[in-house]
């Protein structure tokens, strides 16, 4: 039976992570003598059978062969909110693994971007220094490239996850495909509005530097324009104190678009600042639809204010990762994508898809999160 014990780590002058350290039965540079063995999920209408059915074809293969010794590492961007599941999954998924290593975030979310990521780059460093055959990571951007890069050439196999380094030589990413999330979320909100004219109020991505961002906010975009509606795009303003000034933004285009508008959708997790610009121009009733669970959305969920929501599967992009390094080293790269092309985008962009979450479906979602320990 694998063990799992928590330990704190403490790196680069930081309080990082609650580390998940396996060890194991057997003999041999830590080698396990038993077949890696899942923790079991609860059944539930949110489970996603398609995908948990993937990684048992995964463990199966793993299962195949001798089960080795790993030490990898998984960087998160922090610990805390969205990456809270992450975080979770990653852990669970090394301690079934029984593989050495940490799971690891800036111990502040508020700290400024540059710091955070010059900080990740030396968390590489430091990873590839201690011995770590794995690195899976939820970088910055480009500014990881140069550091991913020397570690894959060191032998380190390296697996994005929530975001991407594209001009990297990673091997795959694992997260939200963005255009085909705005996709879906745009459709969502489509089934809802009265036929065209109208104008849609997208609460999204105006910032070409922000490649992700902008992806989901042009798929959502092409489905109201394809289906003839007027689209205004407000570029979501991520700072608490200047909340007004975006609900603001969208009270003003409500009360005065020609043609009217017709529904509002927020594709980041801000988006209940939608419904509450509704409700600031006197039309609490439009339709409005959200993504990410955050508990201001959940709440205006609860009044029916916010119609439907769109979770990113935060706990499954955190189990995924320690599976596929796994996968990686032991099979290899070839044969780990063999298994995963039911969610595999151009050989190296795997698909999670999306929690589609209807408005009187919090509770039960909720049960699920909770029943799988994902809950932010």
């Amino acid at each position: 039976m694998t063990t799992i014990r928590r330990c704190w780590l403490t790196a680069l002058g930081f309080t990082l992570v609650t580390a998940a350290c396996g060890s194991s039965e057997g003999t041999g540079g830590g080698a396990r003598t038993t077949p890696i063995q899942r923790a079991p999920t609860p059944e539930n209408e949110f489970t996603p059978v398609e995908l948990e059915q993937t990684i048992d074809n995964l463990v199966a293969e793993i299962n195949k062969n001798s089960t080795e010794s790993m030490q990898m590492t998984i960087l998160l961007k922090t610990l805390s909110a969205f990456f809270a599941p992450i975080a979770t999954g990653a852990n669970r998924a090394m301690g079934e693994l029984g593989v050495t290593g940490n799971v690891v975030g800036h111990p502040d979310s508020t700290a400024e971007q540059q710091v955070k990521m010059d900080l990740q780059n030396e968390q590489i460093e430091k990873a590839v220094a201690d011995g770590a055959e794995g690195i899976g990571i939820s970088p910055f951007g480009d500014a990881n490239a140069a550091a991913l890069d020397a570690a894959i050439a060191e032998g380190v196999h390296v697996v994005t996850l929530d975001s991407d380094v594209a001009k990297s030589r990673r091997s795959i990413y694992v997260g939200t495909l963005n255009r085909s999330a705005g996709t879906t979320a745009g459709r969502t909100l489509l089934d809802m509005l009265p036929p065209a004219p109208g104008t849609v109020i997208i609460h999204g991505n105006t910032d070409e530097s922000w490649a992700d961002g902008m992806d989901r906010t042009q798929g959502a975009r092409e489905v109201f324009e394809d289906a003839g509606y007027e689209v205004l795009v407000g570029q979501v303003i991520w700072s608490e104190e200047d909340e007004p000034e975006d609900v603001e933004w969208m009270k003003t285009r409500i009360e005065t678009a020609d043609p009217p508008v017709v529904g509002l959708i927020g594709l980041f997790n801000l988006a209940h600042r939608c419904a509450t610009a509704a409700g600031a121009a006197g039309q609490p009733d439009l339709p409005v639809v959200a993504f990410d669970f955050d508990p201001k959305t959940v709440d205006y969920m609860r009044e029916g204010r916010i119609k439907a929501t769109h979770i990113q599967r935060q706990y499954y992009e955190g189990y995924l990762v320690p599976y596929i390094l796994y996968g990686i080293k032991t099979i290899g790269l070839e044969a780990t994508r063999e298994i995963l092309a039911p969610q595999l985008v151009e050989g190296s962009l795997f698909n999670l898809g999306l929690d589609v979450v209807p408005g009187d479906k919090v509770d039960a979602y909720n049960a699920f999160l909770d029943s799988i320990g994902a809950n932010e």
